[in-house]
């Protein structure tokens, strides 16, 4: 994807965020990875979203939407006024549920083609505190492929849009440093260890050539 046009669907994701509802409140959005470190063309647009779970449930409206379309949850995983709008752009799991990191992406992504080479990660943790939680499980597993780039950029928190941020972005000019070294920054201990971790995470990525949605829970 050229660097341009990653950008502008970068900002095009800050604009839907900008306007509620979404399926599930988002507190951050950041861009991470080739996109950060100013590459042109860039392998992959990478998304980190930090969500909120919804406070209340809407028992009714989960029972009305399950008889009319065989998703249930919505109401409580998601919101059910933002289903009512929008039924196509509901996703379930496997156990019929429908599933917040799935909606965001059909909300957010659309009506991006599904062969467009971007990653939206979505987690209940902020970036910096699910990227080091997940590195340290994946160096207890030796699970490499696991880790998040640390290479992130902050473009939106709380309602904010930081227009800086994104203007250094779209410039290229965030100083960034190699991904094993920025590993080593985050307490990984051998050289040797982060360059693996560094070709893992480069191979998962390789194998990620379409639109991709990850949800977690740190």
């Amino acid at each position: 994807m050229e660097r341009e046009r990653a950008v502008d669907r970068l900002e095009s994701i800050l604009d839907r965020v900008d306007r509620e509802p979404l399926p599930v409140p988002v507190r951050e959005v950041w861009a991470y990875g080739d996109v950060a470190l100013g590459l042109d063309p860039i392998d992959r647009l990478d998304v980190y979203l930090t969500k909120d779970v919804l406070l209340a449930s809407d028992d009714e409206a989960a029972a009305s939407f399950a008889d009319r379309y065989g998703v249930q949850g919505v109401g409580s995983t998601v919101r059910a006024s933002w289903a009512e709008a929008h039924p196509d752009r509901v996703r379930a799991s496997d156990n019929g549920y429908a599933a917040p990191e799935k909606c965001l992406g059909a909300e957010l992504l659309a009506p991006a083609p599904d062969d467009d080479p971007i990653h939206l990660e979505v987690c209940n943790a902020s970036f910096d505190d699910t990227v080091t939680q997940r590195l340290r499980g994946a160096l207890a597993r030796d699970a490499y492929d696991e880790v998040i780039d640390p290479r992130g950029v902050c473009l939106w928190v709380d309602g904010e849009r930081d227009t800086a941020a994104m203007e250094r972005l779209r410039a290229g000019t965030f100083a960034m440093p190699t991904l094993p070294a920025a590993l080593e920054m985050l307490g990984v201990d051998e050289e040797a260890t982060a360059e693996r971790i560094a070709d893992a995470i480069a191979t998962a990525r390789a194998e990620q050539a379409t639109t991709s949605v990850r949800g977690d829970m740190v």
